[in-house]
C-alpha cells in the first residue's frame, strides 16, 4: 500500500469516525501525542464510550448500576483530553480527493475536512433468515439501547406468570445472554445451529459447558436454526425451530454472529477483503495514505494458519486504534502483530477459555499436529478445593504450540493467559516443560497443568509415548484389546465392552496375561486421565508389544462418547 505522508504538521485535522474500543483508543492516544490536533469523533449512537462486555451483567444484575458501563460522554472526554466528540453524528460518504466526510444529524448535514481520517465503524449484527424477527419479543444484546429495551423487556413480565426466554446462537454473547437470564429468574431455552455449543471450543470440551447448561435448567437444542418467530394469543411469541419443535418464549435474543460494518469503506473506493473487511497495512492503513482502519470492521491475520478475516474482539481493537494514532502522527509503530483470538467465557460456575488454532481449524488449513489432553488440578491435589482443569492443546511435528483450549472451574484464566503468551513467543512443548510458574499450594502444583501439557507433548512428539484418540475408539475396539489399567472399583463403575481389566500396579506380574488375551493385536491402554496408562504402556511396549495409550483417559471418553461405556 502507499507509504504515509509525514504527519507532524501542527494543528493536524484528525477525524475519528466511530467511538468504543478502537476509536477512542486513537482518539485518546492521538491527543496524548499532540496537544496542537484538531481531534473530531463522531459517533451515530448517543453512546460514544461504553463497556459492550458488560452488558449481560449488567442484565444478570451483578452489575447494578447502568451507569458503571457509560465509560466516557462526551463532556468528560471534551473536559480530560480537549476532544470534539459529536454523538447522533453519522457519516454517509467520504470524498477521498477533497478529504471531507459528510456527517448527517439531527440538525441537517455538513462537510468536515480531514488531513488523516481513521475509520472504527465495528461491526453489524447478523441478520439470520427467520421470518418475524421484527416481533417485539426479540431483542440483541450489542449496544446500551439493545440493553435497555431487553432490561425493559424482563422487567415488565409477571412475577407471577410465564417467563420464558429463547436465546439464538450458542456463541459467547448467547451464553453470557443465557447466563444473565437464568439468573433474572426465566427459563431459558438455547437454540445453535451448530452441534455443539460455543462452536469455537472443541467439539470433544463443549459437552461439559452442555452438562452444566442442563444441570442449570437450560433446554438445548443443537444442530437446529430457528426458522420463524409469531405471536401467540396472549402477545408472547413462538419460536419454530427447522425441526418443527414450537417455543414459547416472553423474551427472544437473537445473537447468531456479527459482520464488518464496511459498507462506508466500500463505497469510498477502499480496498476490502474476501470476508467483506476493510484491508490495512501493519500501522493500520487502508488502501488510501490518508485513511487508516481500526476494529471488528478490519481484516486482521490468524496467527497459526495464517487466514485472514474480522476478529471482533476488544482487545485487539485497542491496540489497533493506539498504533493508529501513532502512525497518523508520524510515531514509530509496533507493527500489528498476527491474531490469536483469545477468548473467554464464564458459564453458570464453569469457565470455557481458547487461544490460538483449534483442531477444527487446523484440520480446515490442513495443518498437521499432534492433540494432547490433560485433566490436571488447578492447584495441589493435597491442598484443599483442587477442581479439574481440562486442557487441550495442539502442537507442530517440531513442537511449537499452535492452540490451546480449557474448560473448568477454577484456575482457566490463568492457563490460557500463560498459553496465549507461549504462543505469541513462538514457544514448543519442550518450553513449556521448562516455564517456570508460580507455585505454591492454594494457587498451583510443582508441576502445573501448563508444564505437564509440555512433558505429554515432548512424549507423544519423540515417539515416547505412541497415544490414540476418542475419535479411533470405535475401529480400535474391533482391532485392539482395550487394556484398562484402572482399579478394579473404577472397573466397575464403567468401562468399555471387551476391555480387559489388569489395575496399573499388578501389570508386570499379569503381562503373560495380557500378552494372550492380546493373541497378536495391538494394545489400546487407557486409564482415568492418561497417567496410570503411561505408565502401563511403557511396560507393555518393554515386554515387546504394540501399546499405544488413550489421549485424555476414560475422562475423555465419557465427556465425547458417553454412548460406549457399560457397567457390570
Amino acid at each position: 500500500m502507499t507509504s504515509s505522508p509525514t504527519a507532524t504538521t501542527p494543528g493536524r485535522r484528525i477525524v475519528v469516525v466511530g467511538g468504543v474500543a478502537g476509536g477512542m483508543s486513537a482518539a485518546a492516544r492521538a491527543r496524548r501525542l499532540d496537544e496542537t490536533a484538531s481531534i473530531v469523533v463522531l459517533e451515530q449512537s448517543e453512546y460514544v464510550s461504553f463497556a459492550n462486555c458488560g452488558l449481560p451483567y449488567h442484565l444478570s444484575g451483578e452489575i447494578e448500576s447502568r451507569d458503571a458501563l457509560l465509560l466516557h460522554t462526551p463532556q468528560s472526554l471534551r473536559a480530560a483530553l480537549a476532544l470534539d466528540v459529536r454523538t447522533g453524528s453519522r457519516v454517509t460518504a467520504i470524498d477521498r480527493a477533497a478529504r471531507t466526510v459528510t456527517v448527517t444529524h439531527a440538525d441537517g448535514t455538513y462537510e468536515l475536512p480531514y488531513d488523516a481520517l481513521l475509520l472504527a465503524p465495528g461491526a453489524v449484527a447478523v441478520r439470520p433468515p427467520v421470518e418475524g424477527l421484527d416481533h417485539p419479543a426479540v431483542h440483541a444484546l450489542r449496544t446500551i439501547p439493545d440493553l435497555d429495551a431487553l432490561t425493559a423487556r424482563v422487567a415488565a413480565l409477571p412475577a407471577d406468570g410465564p417467563r420464558r426466554a429463547v436465546v439464538v446462537g450458542a456463541g459467547f454473547i448467547g451464553l453470557e445472554a443465557v447466563e444473565a437470564l437464568a439468573a433474572r429468574g426465566l427459563e431459558v431455552a438455547l437454540v445453535e445451529l451448530a452441534d455443539h455449543v460455543l462452536p469455537p471450543l472443541d467439539a470433544e470440551l463443549a459437552p461439559l459447558l452442555a452438562d452444566e447448561l442442563r444441570a442449570h435448567g437450560v433446554a438445548l437444542h443443537l444442530g437446529v436454526s430457528a426458522s420463524a418467530v409469531t405471536s401467540t394469543d396472549d402477545g408472547a411469541a413462538l419460536v419454530t425451530l427447522s425441526d418443527g419443535t414450537r417455543l414459547p418464549a416472553d423474551v427472544v435474543v437473537v445473537n447468531v454472529g456479527v459482520r464488518p460494518a464496511s459498507d462506508l469503506a466500500r463505497d469510498a473506493g477502499l480496498e476490502l477483503g474476501a470476508r467483506g473487511a476493510i484491508k490495512v497495512d501493519a500501522d493500520q492503513r487502508t488502501s488510501d495514505p490518508y485513511v487508516w482502519a481500526v476494529g471488528d470492521a478490519v481484516e486482521v491475520t490468524q496467527a497459526v494458519t495464517g487466514d485472514t478475516g474480522p476478529v471482533p474482539l476488544a482487545g485487539p481493537a485497542n491496540r489497533q486504534g493506539r498504533r493508529a494514532a501513532d502512525a497518523m502522527l508520524g510515531r514509530r509503530t509496533t507493527p500489528q502483530a498476527p491474531v490469536l483470538g483469545t477468548a473467554i467465557v464464564r458459564v453458570f460456575g464453569l469457565t470455557a477459555a481458547v487461544t490460538g488454532a483449534s483442531q477444527a481449524t487446523l484440520a480446515r488449513a490442513g495443518v498437521e499436529h499432534e492433540t494432547v489432553r490433560i485433566h490436571a488440578g488447578h492447584h495441589a491435589g493435597y491442598f484443599p478445593g483442587a477442581e479439574q482443569v481440562h486442557l487441550v492443546a495442539s502442537f507442530a511435528p517440531d513442537g511449537r504450540l499452535l492452540g490451546a483450549q480449557a474448560v473448568g472451574r477454577e484456575g482457566v484464566d490463568k492457563r490460557i493467559d500463560v498459553l496465549a503468551t507461549a504462543l505469541r513467543a513462538g514457544m514448543t512443548a519442550d518450553d513449556l516443560a521448562e516455564l517456570e510458574l508460580a507455585y505454591a499450594p492454594p494457587y498451583g502444583a510443582a508441576k502445573d497443568p501448563v508444564n505437564m501439557l509440555g512433558f505429554v507433548a515432548q512424549n507423544v512428539l519423540d515417539g515416547t509415548m505412541p497415544q490414540w484418540t476418542v475419535a479411533e475408539v470405535d475401529a480400535v475396539m474391533a482391532s485392539h484389546l482395550v487394556l484398562d489399567v484402572r482399579s478394579r472399583a473404577e472397573f466397575a463403575g464403567g468401562h468399555l465392552e471387551g476391555a480387559l481389566n489388569v489395575p496399573h500396579t499388578e501389570l508386570r506380574d499379569r503381562l503373560d496375561e495380557v500378552r494372550d488375551a492380546a493373541d497378536g493385536r495391538p494394545v489400546a491402554v487407557h486409564c482415568a486421565s492418561g497417567v496410570r496408562a503411561h505408565i502401563a504402556t511403557r511396560v507393555v511396549l518393554a515386554a515387546g508389544l504394540d501399546a499405544r495409550n488413550l489421549s485424555g483417559g476414560w475422562i475423555s471418553l465419557v465427556t465425547t462418547r458417553p454412548d460406549l461405556t457399560r457397567t457390570r
